[in-house]
């Protein structure tokens, strides 16, 4: 049994496929196949009311409406010109503003990184009291740093077991 009603042509003068499943353009609102349905696949003439485009100005960032026809850059090229109010406050900041305060040390972090004894702002490196020769209370020692510093003392004590019992074979002898 066949179906005469159903279906219809793509809009598209070079295609005109019967397409059962047919979709509406919503600029145009003509009917066309899924090859052609972009706006400009089917070369839409309506495509100005859907394909909206607001321009913003990149020295005071206000948005910038363009009229039919309009080409953008010109458009936005004549509001530098006349009515552009660059904001300082707007523009744009630097993120990286936290200066190290270890002598010597020129980086800058995002994050404000705190000693909690000193109150002073560090970079990643010299973060830890231990790092910055911290002139703060007490010298508080985080886990990674308790592990280096023991591990340390463990290798000095370990060259000095060894020298004592060199020592002592050189004695006997």
């Amino acid at each position: 049994m066949e179906f005469p009603n159903l279906g219809e042509h793509c809009s598209e003068k070079t295609c005109k496929q019967l397409d059962f499943l047919p979709l509406k353009c919503d600029a145009c609102e003509e009917v066309f196949c899924k090859d052609h349905i972009a706006y400009n696949r089917h070369k839409c003439s309506s495509v100005y009311k859907k394909d909206v485009q607001v321009p913003i100005c990149p020295l005071c960032h206000a948005p910038i409406p363009v009229r039919k026809g309009e080409t953008p850059d010109a458009v936005v090229s004549a509001h530098m010109d006349r009515d552009c109010k660059p904001d300082s406050a707007q523009q744009k900041q630097k993120i990286f503003t936290n200066k190290c305060f270890n002598p010597g040390c020129k980086k800058r972090e995002m994050m404000k990184l705190v000693c909690d004894q000193c109150h002073q702002n560090f970079c990643l490196k010299h973060r830890h009291p231990l790092d910055h020769a911290c002139p703060g209370q007490s010298h508080a020692i985080s886990k990674a740093g308790y592990a280096a510093l023991m591990r340390s003392l463990k290798s000095q004590t370990m060259t000095l077991n060894y020298q004592l019992l060199q020592n002592r074979s050189q004695a006997k002898c």
